[in-house]
């Protein structure tokens, strides 16, 4: 199966419940765990065979920050990376409906569409056989307690076929424990669901193929603005085609400051297993301590989470 992985990174416009670390560095480029946040994002999809190009869609102005950092991962992973820049906020459906030419470049089979404020054990390869079972969309979901559910997209889920027969975005009361994770492998088609959505919703009165044109004419003044979570994945629901991967994987929505200093702490803890090495065992270290090679840390100095000054 050839594979391309897609990173939704936002944009200015969004993200100031992240502030006010976002206000001098963009979200996706927030150092967590000693990298930037969609490092991490790529360091998984680099470790996947499969996985033949990753592509970044934001809203961000292409600064030299974000510039150095993708020519870096470009370098460091061997893989093709490119940013690609939204003219205005198109949606997390319609940003890849935008771009739909550029990723189905090459005869993609499927691709995995994932949040850069999401963070979890990417289980990438396992999501692959999961989909080789003739799912033509499926949709990573973890439970969470009952009361946390009503601020995520919760889905009703067969528990034989595993299909999604029911999902709501952020109900007002009690639907399901099992939400929406961030992470899809999705094959091509969702574009065709994309377009006909497009066509129901903005444009009833337009026929046959949506061409860019039209759809950028509607994206000026906001009418072109499709969201995957509210308007896509409801309709997909009980159609027999989106099905849930269902995992007890580590999982973090990375969405406010403090969230950003938990992600954080549980990052370096799940280092322990995942990356031994990039923790410091030096004695003036307690618990999980990452030191860029690069700082100079006073050997009188004490580092750790839980130490104690006076």
């Amino acid at each position: 199966m050839k594979v391309k992985a897609v990173i939704l990174v936002g944009g200015p416009e969004k993200g100031t419940r992240f502030r006010p670390l976002s206000l001098d560095v963009p979200k996706p480029l927030f150092p967590i765990a000693g990298f930037p946040l969609i490092h991490h994002h790529i360091e998984a999809c680099s470790k996947i065979p499969e996985v033949t190009e990753i592509l970044l869609i934001g809203f961000f102005q292409p600064s030299d920050a974000i510039k150095r950092f993708v020519r870096r991962e470009r370098q460091k992973y061997g893989k093709n990376i490119s940013y690609l820049q939204e003219y205005t906020m198109l949606g997390t459906a319609g940003c890849i409906y935008h771009f739909r030419d550029v990723i189905m470049n090459g005869d993609m089979d499927a691709f995995f569409l994932m949040f850069s404020d999401v963070f979890c054990d990417f289980p990438l390869l396992q999501m692959i056989d999961a989909k080789e079972k003739f799912m033509p969309y499926l949709m990573m979901t973890v439970e969470v307690p009952q009361d946390q559910s009503l601020h995520y997209g919760c889905a009703g889920i067969n528990p034989l076929t595993k299909e999604v027969v029911h999902y709501i975005e952020k109900p007002d009361t009690f639907v399901s424990r099992d939400v929406n994770a961030g992470l899809y492998l999705l094959n091509v088609d969702i574009f065709e669901e994309i377009g006909m959505l497009f066509q129901r919703k903005h444009r009833p009165s337009i026929s046959g193929s949506l061409d860019n044109e039209k759809y950028e004419d509607s994206t000026s003044n906001g009418l072109g603005r499709i969201v995957l979570e509210s308007d896509l994945l409801p309709l997909l629901s009980g159609s027999g085609k989106l099905f849930a991967f269902k995992t007890n994987t580590f999982w973090l929505n990375i969405k406010s400051a403090g969230s950003a200093l938990h992600a954080n702490r549980a990052i370096l803890e799940l280092y322990k297993t995942t990356h031994p090495g990039r923790l410091n065992n030096e004695s003036n270290c307690m618990g999980n301590v990452s030191v860029h090679p690069t700082a100079e840390v006073d050997p009188t100095a004490v580092l750790g989470p839980h130490v104690t000054i006076g």
